[in-house]
């Protein structure tokens, strides 16, 4: 990976935060900055100029949450957070969406944001989508991944279809050499499954067949997060070296 790159993430909740990759990102000498849009004042308009310019971010990772993108109303910063990333992918900047963010990144480029006929949460199967040319980035054939999810987007124009299962065709898209959605948590940490854990045992908003009892998940083995880790940081490697 490039060295000293300058790295910015967009954190949709407090408990949603960096992730696995910072500890990569960290020890490629990548500065780390943030917008907090949970933290921004809702009684204040908010414009472009409160996010960075776009010349001043050469890698954007957009973090999960729990709201919808289509929930403008009671989150005004969405719209502000859509216009700025239309403007940084027309820059063809790098970026990767992280479940909210890889539906963010597609309905700022067009593509609908909808609820899926399943809620998909714990660890589920996720395998590649077929006939995706060569050049393309390579998820493996199948990969055993943490989902947390109850919308799924379109693919947006122009995108390739990278990853399905059979509860969610949508998993993963690719935009040109620099963009790549996902619906799913590569990300996923320890800590970050027993802060979601804890939000669910709150909130208790998942339900159904493809939804994994919260005791289940409370035993999770450390070794289970490898995989969708390594896969984030090479994906990071991928989109910087377009």
């Amino acid at each position: 990976m490039k060295s000293h790159l300058r790295v910015h993430y967009f954190q949709h909740i407090a408990g949603e935060g960096y992730g696995s990759c910072y500890d990569y990102l960290k020890a490629n000498q990548a500065k780390i900055t943030a917008t907090e849009f949970f933290a921004l004042p809702v009684d204040l308009p908010l414009e472009l100029e409160a996010l960075p310019r776009v010349d001043e971010v050469d890698l954007l990772i957009i973090m999960g949450g729990t709201m919808s993108v289509n929930d403008e109303v009671n989150y005004p910063w969405l719209k502000l957070e859509k216009r700025w990333l239309r403007r940084y992918l027309a820059a063809g900047k790098p970026a990767i969406g992280l479940c909210l963010g890889g539906q963010l990144i597609a309905n700022a480029l067009g593509a609908a944001v909808s609820r899926n006929p399943h809620q998909e949460l714990g660890w589920m199967d996720v395998g590649r989508a077929t006939h995706i040319p060569e050049n393309c980035f390579q998820i493996p054939e199948k990969i055993n991944i943490m989902q947390w999810h109850s919308e799924t987007f379109e693919i947006p124009r122009g995108g390739v279809h990278l990853a399905e299962n059979s509860v969610c065709r949508n998993q993963m898209y690719q935009i040109g050499r620099n963009v790549l959605g996902f619906q799913f948590h590569p990300e996923i940490t320890p800590h970050a499954l027993h802060l979601l854990i804890e939000n669910e045992e709150d909130a208790a908003v998942f339900n159904g067949e493809y939804v994994q009892p919260i005791s289940e998940l409370k035993r999770t083995l450390k070794s289970k997060f490898e995989q969708g880790n390594r896969l984030l940081n090479q994906a990071i490697d991928y989109v910087v070296s377009a």
